[in-house]
């Protein structure tokens, strides 16, 4: 991104970035705020999937430790180098019809067409602004690489427990103790739903837009349980917030809570069934689903994690 804005002979100044408000392009909404809030769910995304360092503790060495410091260095190196990206895409942008433009060279597509003037402008050719969207794309396959991979470690740890249908052939381990069948399971189903966007946008959106939401709720969960009924008998481990945890809990909580809200609004008008957010349908029908498949069924014989360490109790 520094590169782009290197290459970029016009730059928007400081107070276009840092005070100008676009509605021009906001889908038939007004509202500053209302803008500013949906605004918020790209940002939700991007921290989102930190998670992976706690799927992939049975893998790490030290992982009562370096689990947690891999979240939080997660964090942290999302929201530096995020702003520093963002800082870089709008100081690169000067002319917003143009880069939203259907009929530009990259029919819309923002992201490209900003690298793509970078260099053209420069340069009388867009090849750089191509090759540095092939670096986009690299990083997004290393991202999907990621998502899988971090799939795979909890179709394994719960079919381990019984918890998945078939679960004897999802928690076999290869030679290399890589649970290659909850692999290729997690790459499967990847696949699968991206293959409905080339049939049904409406349905692939339909399946992406609970991604967010599903994620924090599922983070909240055992935060809301940790700060309310395992409140006192909660033995914390060698990383822990101390006095501050029960605090910063219910800050998480509460924030999970609101953003839940916030991205279950509709985010075009008028509403129609291309543009209608099916985040609450989703997340409703996943509830329903999984409380359902508790109460008739599984509370009657799942009893918590099972043990794989000597000597220690999970459930």
């Amino acid at each position: 991104m520094v590169l782009v804005l290197v290459m970029s002979p016009k730059k928007a100044s400081i107070e276009f970035v840092f005070q100008y408000f676009n509605i021009d392009y906001s889908k038939g909404i007004h509202s500053k705020p209302y803008i500013f809030i949906i605004g918020l769910l790209m940002a939700q995304y991007t921290l989102s999937g930190y998670d992976a360092s706690a799927h992939m503790t049975e893998e790490t060495k030290s992982s009562d430790k370096n689990g947690p410091y891999g979240i939080i260095s997660a964090v942290a190196i999302s929201v530096v180098v995020g702003w520093a990206y963002l800082l870089g895409v709008t100081f690169a942008v000067t002319d917003i019809s143009h880069v939203l433009d259907s009929n530009n060279d990259a029919h819309g597509y923002a992201i490209a067409q900003i690298f793509y003037d970078a260099f053209k402008t420069r340069y009388d050719s867009g090849t750089g602004g191509i090759i540095c969207l092939g670096v986009v794309a690299v990083s997004l396959f290393f991202c999907g690489f990621c998502s899988v991979t971090s799939n795979s470690r909890m179709a394994y740890a719960f079919s381990r427990d019984g918890a998945m249908p078939f679960s004897d052939i999802w928690h076999r381990v290869n030679s290399w103790e890589v649970p290659i069948n909850a692999v290729w399971l997690s790459a499967f189903i990847a696949f699968m739903m991206a293959l409905t966007s080339l049939g049904s946008a409406v349905a692939f959106q339909a399946m992406v837009s609970i991604a967010t939401v599903a994620l924090y709720i599922a983070y909240a969960i055992p935060i809301l349980l940790r700060v309310t009924l395992s409140c006192k008998a909660f033995k914390p481990g060698p990383f822990h917030l101390g006095c501050f945890s029960i605090f910063i809990g219910w800050v998480a909580v509460l924030w999970v809570a609101t953003i839940t809200v916030f991205f279950s609004v509709p985010v075009e008008y008028p509403i129609r069934i291309e543009s209608l957010n099916y985040t609450p349908i989703a997340v409703g029908v996943v509830l329903v689903l999984v409380i359902g498949s508790w109460l008739s069924n599984a509370r009657f014989w799942f009893r918590g994690p099972v043990a794989n360490v000597e000597g220690h109790s999970l459930a």
